[in-house]
């Protein structure tokens, strides 16, 4: 079959939840991938930092099918051999004490809510059903029912209702509404360290801190989820250590799977996650032998081959490079690492067009909130390919 029959196919018979571009994707390797007709992409998405260690890695794919072949799920109400090693590995790469895992990012999102609040209610004191936690305006967390109710997003709520209450929303980068916001049922602060689906939004230095060191004050947890800008995405292992803001609880997912299984983690330390006891949280394929098998071999090809190290020189190539192209149609390049948005100006047209330009030419981006084109390849990705790219992003972009 050819792309349109495979794209008749979703339009006849799938939900239309999604309004992807018009490519049929069939096979990939490292950054590129291939169409059913066996035209070839570079991949500048890395679906949404799933694949930090680009496609196919051997040696994920090698833990994948040597797993499969032993055993791949057995429920939490058995241990398995590959959870023990893996929660080890997050620990000592994250500082942090005990690990929660789960599998999607939005799931692990749910788990750090459910732990702030009891927390509050067992650790700091807060009465009963009445603990608050701040989150940003313009957040992307999930799609859940409990995370639209703090979504900004109009299209993410809109129909989705009632809301789970206990949620309050505050300027994202303003340390002065933070303070304000935060009164004695406060348990937590959620926060991106880059808004990314908000257009690749960086806050200014100091943020962070600045937000860790209220929570400390007011006795409150520091939640950072960095399911998008961790690994590696952003030029350090996480994105937090640009500063002085190492979170209480941190939300890991998308590239800890290797682009192969889905897979998440909720870390802290042992006093905070000891508010999880047998019975009151759970997942029937959480911790499965197949995607801790995957995931070690994930953050072994992570630390090995020094990807936020070559993220960090590649992204301040890239966006160089970028800048260079001097485009009358951009408005602002930002991001860190091989995260990058580049922001068109509103008379230039909306993102979703140019992406479609780009496909054209065998790139694939993504457009996000509009006016914004998102770049973040993998992170194996060579200085050669990147200059390939800019070729084709100076003829869309000029």
């Amino acid at each position: 079959m050819k792309s349109q029959d495979y794209i008749q196919l979703e339009e006849n018979f799938a939900a239309h939840n999604y309004s992807p571009l018009p490519v049929v994707l069939c096979r990939g390797e490292g950054v590129w991938v291939e169409d059913v007709e066996g035209k070839k992409y570079l991949d500048m998405l890395a679906a949404y930092s799933a694949l930090n260690q680009g496609h196919r890695h051997p040696k994920i794919i090698n833990a994948l099918i040597a797993q499969a072949n032993r055993l791949t799920l057995t429920s939490r109400a058995f241990h398995n051999d590959q959870f023990g090693p893996l929660c080890k590995l997050l620990c000592e790469i994250t500082g942090q004490e005990q690990v929660l895992l789960m599998n999607s990012g939005a799931e692990a999102v749910e788990t750090a809510i459910k732990c702030a609040r009891r927390w509050g209610y067992t650790r700091k004191g807060v009465p009963p059903d009445r603990a608050e936690i701040i989150v940003c305006a313009n957040n992307f967390h999930g799609r859940t029912t409990t995370i639209i109710s703090f979504s900004t997003e109009p299209l993410y709520r809109d129909g989705f209702g009632p809301f789970t209450p206990g949620f309050k929303i505050i300027p994202y980068d303003d340390l002065n509404a933070l303070k304000q916001a935060i009164n004695p049922n406060t348990v937590a602060l959620l926060v991106e360290p880059i808004q990314g689906e908000a257009g690749i939004i960086v806050p200014h230095p100091g943020y962070l801190t600045g937000a860790r060191q209220l929570c400390q004050e007011h006795k409150m947890l520091f939640i950072l989820d960095e399911i998008q800008t961790g690994l590696g995405r952003t030029g350090r292992l996480f994105c937090y250590q640009y500063e002085a803001a190492r979170p209480d609880v941190l939300i890991l997912g998308k590239a800890l799977g290797g682009g192969c299984v889905p897979i998440s983690a909720v870390l802290s330390s042992r006093e905070i996650m000891s508010v999880f006891v047998p019975g009151n949280h759970g997942s029937t394929f959480g911790a499965n032998p197949l995607a801790c098998a995957v995931a070690i071999a994930a953050l072994q090809v992570i630390l090995e081959e020094k990807l936020p190290e070559r993220s960090f020189e590649l992204g301040n190539y890239f966006m160089t490079r970028l800048k260079e192209l001097n485009s009358p149609r951009v408005k602002e390049i930002r991001g860190r690492g091989l995260f990058i948005g580049v922001e068109l100006k509103p008379e230039a047209g909306t993102a979703r067009h140019y992406c479609e330009q780009l496909l054209k030419l065998n790139i694939l981006a993504k457009d996000t909130h509009e006016q914004v084109i998102r770049f973040a390849p993998p992170l194996i990705i060579k200085t050669a390919e990147i200059d390939w790219a800019i070729e084709r992003i100076a003829q869309v972009l000029k």
